[in-house]
């Protein structure tokens, strides 16, 4: 009884997989993420629970929620995120194609939309 879902890399997961980790115990109403990376690529599941993906190129914004652990969101390098919303038990499995390099994040919001060299925004 019960469900298996595996993961590969280079056939699930495009990339060569070099770090794991996971996000739990987050209180209500708080979250997590906040930064983009320069080079790093991910594959985001709901290990458990749900949660909320919010997006940005630097131009437009999106919101995906993940409530199951079969489904992912691959992100590539230059994107925008934060989680938000979790559920009670919610469990947030990041597979990277990197290991943790400070140098990789950009953590403000107004620097990341510079690095994209994006037109200003129309008033």
């Amino acid at each position: 009884m019960g469900n298996i879902t595996s993961i590969n890399e280079h056939s699930e997961v495009p990339f060569a997989i070099k770090r794991v980790y996971y996000l739990y115990d987050i209180p209500g109403g708080e979250s997590r993420g906040g930064h983009a990376h320069k080079g790093l690529q991910q594959l985001i599941i709901a290990g458990s629970g749900s949660f909320d993906l919010e997006l940005s190129d630097g131009i437009s914004k999106m919101k995906m929620h993940l409530a199951r652990p079969y489904q992912g969101v691959l992100l590539p390098p230059g994107i925008w995120r934060e989680l938000v919303n979790f559920s009670s038990g919610a469990i947030c499995l990041v597979l990277a194609s990197e290991v943790y390099l400070e140098e990789d994040y950009i953590r403000n919001y107004e620097e990341f939309r510079e690095s994209k060299i994006l037109p200003p925004p129309q008033r």
